[in-house]
């Protein structure tokens, strides 16, 4: 089919793409395999064919588990949530402490703003989160009410 389909399978098959997981953007594998965007979107195309992947949409090319999808796939805001909440509850941001900007989290995950901004939005309603006009966003004091 092709060696970056050969190649793309082989990180499925040893895990390097976990099951559930998303498969990085085609920006980033066409740069990081230096094809263009059409060879990505074909060895894709191959891969879901072969029942490896699944496309999403809103949530990009899904890592099947033995050719079945997950349950629940998250999108990719909620993965990006979790990932900032774990974060805050472990104490790596503690009250106060600003959050990555917009666009460093976009870097981060491969994600476009308004992604980003839907994981930030979902702090923010669980009270995580305060946004600063003009200075970002912030982990809450405890004492801060909505």
């Amino acid at each position: 089919m092709g060696r970056l389909a050969d190649q793309l399978r082989e990180r499925i098959t040893t895990g390097v793409y976990a099951a559930g997981a998303a498969l990085p953007s085609e920006a980033a594998l066409s740069a990081e395999f230096r094809v263009a965007r059409n060879t990505v979107r074909r060895a894709c195309r191959g891969l879901e064919a072969e029942g490896l992947i699944v496309t999403v949409p809103s949530r990009g090319r899904i890592v099947l588990a033995d050719g079945h999808a997950p349950a629940t796939l998250p999108y990719r805001y909620q993965m990006i949530a979790r990932d900032l909440r774990r974060r805050i509850e472990q104490g790596e941001f503690g009250p106060g402490i600003a959050l990555p900007s917009e666009a460093e989290l976009r870097w981060l995950y491969e994600a476009s703003r308004n992604t980003v901004r839907q994981a930030f939005a979902e702090l923010e309603r669980e009270s995580l989160v305060v946004s600063v006009q003009g200075k970002g966003r912030f982990v809450r004091h405890k004492t801060e009410t909505s």
